[in-house]
């Protein structure tokens, strides 16, 4: 039977691996560090061992003062400024396209290495696209020394379809997403807790934070709409970010993306389709090896992949993985998967671009 994720295990974070290979402790900068991902990143640069001699936090010049913790030691936020950068190793960004623009470029020319979780360089022919278990290779063909991180959805997914795309062509894909507040951030996530408190006490909550009331909801990503296709902004990049993941530049491919009442996980139900046919136990054997996918599969027992179980992992669970029955080739497969949006989807993916660097050498 395929393995199964039991709920105890889904509530423990994957094992956190050995420290990077490194020649000193680094200086370390983050962007953004009172949001959301700030702090995951800093969760994560503390449990994988990361070879942090300095952390230098940044966040608005209203947080400017304020601590945070790490290692058990405060460390003082500072505010953002150009010569901010003077020494660091690595710079971590999650504030923003306009912000990552501006002082990106800065940080690379003070030396350091920039990983950026905004859109602001994800199609830059010039930048690294990575996803390390994906293509992790580009980080040592690059010139520079700027690393994107994708959006969330499409560095989750293509966990998963990297390791059946590397064995049967992927030549079609058509996805659903289902999701979390944590893709909007912090305040979504309060705002998330408060208008369902407010909703089981019958009271009124008028939204703040997203277009539409949020508790017992669901509704179309916020992201604008293009008037030519009819596909919201967030559609349109997990598809581009996904063909230049996968290197398969002219993939057909259609995403609906849907906000839902979940804190935390983002999760989709894609439907593959591929050069020739493939078998469910080839794909289950295929996902079961794959690095950072978890099999969730167990059809006796009706247990597959939820927000709730990847919620603190870092792995991306699969499983629903059956034919498609529209398809009467043999060549097309439906599946469902769920990934911690503010881990793999963010912080945890920006992390492990920094231990590919260290561990290469790079940095």
């Amino acid at each position: 039977m395929p393995q199964s994720l039991s709920s105890p295990l889904a509530q423990s974070r994957s094992p956190s691996p050995a420290t990077p290979t490194m020649t000193r402790p680094l200086t370390i900068a983050i962007v953004g560090a009172t949001g959301a991902v700030g702090a995951e990143l800093i969760a994560c640069l503390e449990r994988r061992a990361f070879p942090v001699g300095e952390l230098r936090l940044f966040a608005s010049p209203r947080s400017a003062g304020k601590t945070l913790t790490f290692r058990g030691a405060p460390v003082m936020i500072q505010a953002l400024e150009e010569t901010s950068f003077a020494g660091v190793d690595v710079a971590f960004f999650s504030a923003g396209a306009s912000l990552s623009r501006h002082y990106g470029p800065l940080a690379v020319a003070a030396g350091a290495w920039v990983v950026d979780n905004s859109s602001a360089f994800r199609m830059d022919a010039d930048t690294p696209l990575v996803v390390p278990e994906v293509n992790g290779w580009r980080l040592g063909e690059t010139p520079g020394r700027l690393v994107a991180n994708p959006n969330c959805v499409a560095a989750i997914a293509a966990v998963v379809l990297a390791p059946l795309h590397a064995r049967r062509l992927i030549v079609r894909l058509v996805g659903s997403t289902y999701q979390a507040a944590s893709g909007a951030g912090a305040a979504a996530m309060a705002e998330l807790r408060d208008a369902t408190a407010a909703a089981l006490a019958g009271e009124t909550y008028a939204p703040q934070v997203m277009a539409h009331p949020y508790a017992f909801n669901l509704f179309s990503h916020d992201a604008g709409i293009d008037p030519e296709t009819g596909y919201n902004g967030e559609e349109l990049k997990v598809m581009a970010e996904l063909r230049r993941l996968l290197g398969a530049a002219d993939l057909p491919a259609s995403f609906t993306c849907i906000r839902v009442p979940v804190l935390r996980a983002h999760a989709m139900a894609l439907t593959v389709r591929f050069a020739e046919p493939v078998s469910v136990d080839d794909a289950r054997a295929w996902l079961a090896e794959a690095p950072g996918v978890r099999l969730v599969d167990d059809r006796e027992a009706n247990h597959f992949p939820m927000p709730g179980e990847a919620s603190g992992r870092d792995d991306v669970l699969v499983g629903r993985i059956r034919t498609d029955l529209s398809d009467p080739s043999g060549r097309s497969l439906s599946l469902f998967i769920a990934g911690d949006q503010l881990l793999k989807g963010a912080a945890l993916n920006a992390v492990q671009i920094a231990e590919s660097l260290v561990e290469a050498g790079q940095v």
